[in-house]
């Protein structure tokens, strides 16, 4: 059995079973065929195809397309070989068997980063664009000569090939599940509606532009589409757009009037129509199309109508159908829908920790070439030939290779994904992601952090709190009173006598704020759903005070009147919706019942300034207002006689119908603006924005850390003034210096009068303009007075001005940055920053998925950034220069043996213990310092200012380098000279006794570095301890590797015992010594806390 949609009914239709037993069209209704038959003159029939002369049925295509069908196949060809792809307006002509003459993309969602041809190529250049891997691959390849064979081929290979391995599956791993997603989107199967009837099932990837498809509730919009029938009596759908611009609320989409005047989807598939979309942008907030009904042939019967599609009408890729069914045309596919045109990747994050290992690197590699030609041109007993010198050279550089170590890399990924799983794991922060673990280190050493205000700072929550009539101010707490005035107002104009001023000011704000909005009750009648906070927080507090919303559709809103029951119907008929570019929104309405018109308007004050009648109030009540923390919305009012309504309704069709978004817009909003003229001011608004939880303590400690903040929001200076006070981001009592110019010379003079120096700073507050003055003209300045300033405030923020101000903060201090913020406003500044946060707000998580790390609330901000951005740091610095370490020491001894017995380019391990001292016998001890603390978690978060420690970066400098490379000098010599000239002459004692030395050297380094044990660090020593006990004997015996390591006999002897235990005390002790020295003399505060 099939499913039919309803034609009809009153409220919200739903799917269901068709009652006949034949199997019917999924998109169809018994009723089509009548209904079409039977449409009035404001529901006029389409004309089909095959009523119309077979010439005008095959010209409907534009000049465009005739231009596009002619080109000749190779520019095409050749431009697509090259990349590029033109994007162009179309025409599609519904219903018809090639809707359009042009071949536009396939609908194929491709997410994959390699391909079976790209893979091993992109992976290997991936990787070896890195100076260690590369310098490797160099070293392995030597390898295959013969004459420069060291040891055994896989010790070098080994290293490399794990890397490469991991790095490989790891590709691989997540570009299957790419195409395992990308695969099970694209098999989705839509219903497509055939011309002239009938439905065909079809997958994504088989949708093409001007098809005609069913989408069902719940069920993902496949391709770009224009709404043009719902089964919803009002002609209006919900669809979630998380998925594509990352807000939460729905958004409400409007179908193709004509269209939903149909008595049937079989009425739309029989259809004739043209259907003009303008080229595919980046642009989600904007559509500019046209629906054309052609007329009946000679002129009998309807005539031909054109009517402008906007964002409303559309339903973008990738969104979900919240509500109901809908069947849409299709007029983008794959590349060139809005979310595959947005789908920019992330830009790569490199941790400065990482830049600076990498630079240590090429140190390191300079250090072996170095080394390697010291053991060539020493020797001065004999002359070789250049060739021999040369072939020895790359010996000894081969020799030496464990200096640029290669599982410094694997070390570090591994602890950035252990630091990671600490983040997700802790409860304090819980609801914490990770989404770029490279940059964990990052956490440990900011000094800016820029941060939003609405929904970052506060809530996002909005609280009614004052109404403002210009000789009245009434408070939420006195909602009583506000309904006493409306009841009173309505029982003078029941019984036909004049209600106090006050009372009539306050029905006239009432009914404004209950009428102009976007917002719907929800079907239980308790609640509302709405997308802008402000907005239900006045809808509310009217139905509180007794005017009450109940029903809203696409034409009609109705209201009831508590005190009596009584219903008030309005008719919509123009809505202006608000635009950050307006800065406010309007609707025009028709009192049901006088049949006034009336138009309503509420925006920001700096607009709404010019809009109303002078008032002598208003500028005054705003100020006092903002600084009370509110926001603030101007309520005004007109009323349009009907002459001078259709007059304007004539200009606004006539601005609709412009092809282009801009000349669209801008003609749209001229003829909005001739009306927008002398409006009855009817009252000021004011609600307030809750402070998120412990906002003022984190800001307090960040400040304490050092870490100096400011904040970049789009609300009003006074505002922004009160908030940052209320949040502790400026003392109380605090001063600002607030920077308002309107001329660059203003500006200048504002800048240069910044008191710079001073022990109580005050805190420097800009407006929007005078920012964009100063960024544009006196940039090098702004940069210097802002960074001296303990706090900084920019206000009517734009957010590419956001992502401006982080960039020249990095470029100009080259201090690390964060920034957090909850809205897609704010992702400019958190890619530009080197930390971004986001936080998961009202305002959805587009923010927090272009975050690096995401957060649920402010507050967790100083747990991430003093506690795990300490250990991240400190653990990552700590574990690199042990790991190099590791390589240099053992890269000693082999100088001091070769040194020692004529410069011979000759290992003095084998294989399998250099392997071994890499993995098993050291690095679980060496690794496991990722586990370590030098202060606890609360110490961290009481005393704040241990951070500014690490914000000097000395973990990890040239100068710890240095110190590390002197312990590995000292070490690697006195383990190799003690073992040769004080003990043993005979080799494979030599190797048995340095190897152990140097086995237990790092194992006690180890503990001696360490702050805090952990049972996993102590597991480790012994385990690892265990594993070369045991190596001894396995290594010792010839049928294992085919000859004798070590002389097990000697190796189990006391003289063994006590020439490895002195090696090691005198290798080790001094060491130990000298840190507890430095200690003394200069020791940390984390030490003092200790």
């Amino acid at each position: 059995p099939g499913w039919s949609m309803p034609g009809g009914g009153s409220g919200r239709s739903s799917w269901r079973k068709s009652s006949s037993s034949t199997p019917l069209n999924p998109w169809s209704s018994t009723r089509g065929e009548q209904e079409l038959g039977n449409q009035t003159e404001m529901s006029q029939p389409y004309v089909r195809y095959e009523d119309l002369p077979q010439q005008e049925a095959g010209s409907s295509c534009q000049p465009s397309e005739v231009g596009a069908r002619r080109q000749p196949r190779c520019c095409a060809w050749f431009r697509r070989c090259l990349g590029a792809r033109l994007h162009e307006s179309r025409t599609l002509r519904l219903n018809a068997k090639r809707p359009t003459l042009r071949r536009h993309v396939r609908n194929v969602i491709n997410n994959q980063k390699f391909s079976v041809l790209t893979f091993l190529p992109k992976v290997l250049y991936e990787q070896f664009k890195y100076f260690i891997n590369f310098y490797f691959l160099v070293v392995a390849l030597l390898q295959f000569v013969p004459a420069l064979k060291i040891g055994l081929l896989f010790t070098y290979i080994a290293p490399l090939a794990f890397v490469l391995t991991v790095t490989m599956v790891k590709e691989a791993h997540d570009d299957v599940k790419r195409h395992l997603s990308d695969k099970k989107l694209n098999g989705e199967m839509y219903d497509k509606l055939m011309p002239g009837g009938g439905v065909e099932p079809v997958p994504s990837a088989r949708i093409r532009v001007g098809d005609l498809i069913g989408i069902r509730t719940n069920q993902r919009v496949p391709a770009d589409m224009v709404l043009l029938r719902t089964t919803e009596a009002s002609g209006t759908v919900f669809v979630r757009t998380d998925q594509l611009d990352g807000e939460t609320d729905w958004k409400l989409r409007v179908a193709v009037p004509s269209c939903q005047k149909l008595g049937s989807d079989e009425a739309l598939q029989r259809a004739a129509a043209t259907l003009y979309a303008a080229p595919p942008t980046q642009d989600i907030y904007e559509f500019v199309g046209e629906l054309t009904t052609p007329g009946a042939p000679g002129g009998a019967g309807p005539v031909a109508t054109t009517e402008p599609l906007g964002l409303e009408n559309t339903m973008w890729c990738n969104t979900v159908l919240a509500s109901g069914a809908a069947v849409g045309a299709v007029v983008y596919t794959g590349d060139e829908t809005r979310c595959m045109m947005n789908a920019s990747a992330t830009p790569t994050k490199v941790s400065s920790l990482d830049l600076q290992i990498n630079f240590l690197s090429k140190f390191l590699f300079v250090l072996t070439v170095s080394l390697a030609a010291i053991m060539v041109l020493l020797p001065a007993t004999h002359s070789p030939s250049l060739l021999l010198k040369a072939l020895s050279f790359v010996r000894f550089i081969l020799l030496f290779s464990s200096i640029v170590p290669i599982s410094l890399r694997v070390s570090l990924e591994m602890a950035k994904v252990t630091y990671a799983l600490h983040m997700f794991r802790d409860e304090g922060i819980k609801g914490a992601i990770v989404r770029c673990s490279s940059i964990s280190e990052e956490l440990g050493s900011i000094e800016y952090l820029l941060t939003d205000k609405t929904g970052t700072l506060t809530r996002n929550e909005m609280v009614f709190r004052k109404l403002h009539l210009g000789s009245h101010c009434l408070t939420s707490h006195a909602i009583d009173e506000v309904g006493q005035l409306l009841k009173d107002a309505w029982r003078a104009e029941g019984a036909g006598s004049l209600a106090t001023p006050v009372a009539r000011q306050a029905r006239d704000a009432l009914l404004a704020i209950a009428l102009c909005h976007n917002v719907s009750p929800v079907a239980s009648g308790d609640s509302y759903q709405g997308a802008s906070p402000d907005e239900l927080a006045l809808v509310s507090f009217a139905a509180a005070a007794g005017l009450k919303l109940v029903a809203r559709d696409l034409e009609h809103i109705r209201l009831r009147r508590d005190a009596d029951g009584t219903e008030l119907a309005f008719d919509i008929l123009q809505e202006f919706p608000f635009t950050s570019e307006s800065k406010r929104m309007g609707i025009i309405l028709r009192d049901r019942a006088d049949g006034a018109v009336l138009f309503f308007v509420k925006g920001a004050d700096t607009v709404m300034a010019e809009k109303v009648v002078a008032s002598y109030w208003l500028e005054e009540e705003v100020g006092n207002l903002a600084r009370e923390g509110l926001r603030t919305l101007v309520v005004a009012r007109k009323r349009i006689p009907e002459g001078a309504y259709r007059q304007f309704e004539a200009e606004l069709s006539a601005a609709r119908l412009a092809k282009t978004a801009s000349g669209r817009e801008q003609a749209v909003r001229e003829a909005v603006d001739r009306l927008e003229v002398d409006l009855e001011l009817l009252c000021l608004t004011a609600v307030e924005d809750l402070l998120q939880a412990h906002v003022q303590q984190t800001l307090e400690k960040l400040r304490n850390a050092n870490v100096r903040t400011w904040m970049l929001t789009g609300d009003k200076l006074e505002t922004a003034m009160v908030i940052a006070q209320n949040a502790s981001l400026v003392p109380r009592g605090g001063a600002f210096y607030p920077v308002v110019a309107r001329s660059p010379i203003e500006a200048l003079q504002k800048l240069r009068g910044y008191p710079q120096g001073v022990m109580h700073a005050p805190c420097l507050l800009v407006d929007g303009t005078s920012l964009d003055l100063c960024l544009t003209h006196h940039q090098v300045l702004f940069l210097e007075v802002a960074c001296a300033a303990p706090t900084v405030i920019c206000c009517r923020c734009s957010p590419t001005q956001k992502g401006q101000i982080v960039r020249l903060i990095r470029q100009h201090t080259g201090k690390i940055t964060a920034a957090i913020g909850d809205g897609g406003n704010d992702i400019p500044m958190i890619r530009e920053a080197h930390v971004g946060i986001g936080i998961e707000g009202k305002e959805g998580k587009q923010a927090s998925m272009a975050a690096d790390f995401s957060l649920v609330e402010f507050s967790h901000l100083q747990r991430l950034v003093l506690w795990h951005g300490r250990n991240s740091y400190l653990r990552s610095s700590l574990l690199a220069q042990f790991v190099i370490h590791r390589g240099l020491i053992i890269a000693i001894i082999q100088a001091v043996f070769s040194s020692l017995f004529f410069f011979a380019s000759i290992a003095v391990y084998n294989g399998f213990l250099t392997v071994g001292y890499a993995t098993i016998f050291t690095t679980g001890p060496v690794f496991s310092l990722v586990l370590d603390e030098d202060i606890t978690l609360d110490n961290a978060l009481k005393y704040p200012e241990l951070y500014r420690e690490l914000q000097k970066r000395r973990h990890l400098s040239l100068k710890t380098f240095l110190i590390w490379t002197w312990k590995a000098i000292y070490q690697g010599g006195v383990i190799m000279l003690g073992a040769i000239y004080l003990f043993d002459r005979r080799l494979v004692h030599v190797v048995g006794i340095t190897f152990t030395a140097l086995i237990l050297t790092e194992l006690i380094m180890v503990a001696v570095e360490v702050k805090r044990w952990h049972t996993i660090m102590v597991a480790s020593e012994v385990v690892t301890l265990a594993v070369y006990a045991a190596s001894i004997f396995a290594l010792s015996s010839p049928s294992v590797l085919g000859t004798s390591t070590f002389d097990l006999p000697f190796m189990l002897s006391v003289e063994f015992a006590w020439k490895v235990a002195a090696i090691t005390a005198v290798s080790c002790v001094p060491v130990w010594v000298g840190k507890i020295f430095s200690q003394r003399l200069s020791p940390e505060k984390a030490a003092k806390i200790r």
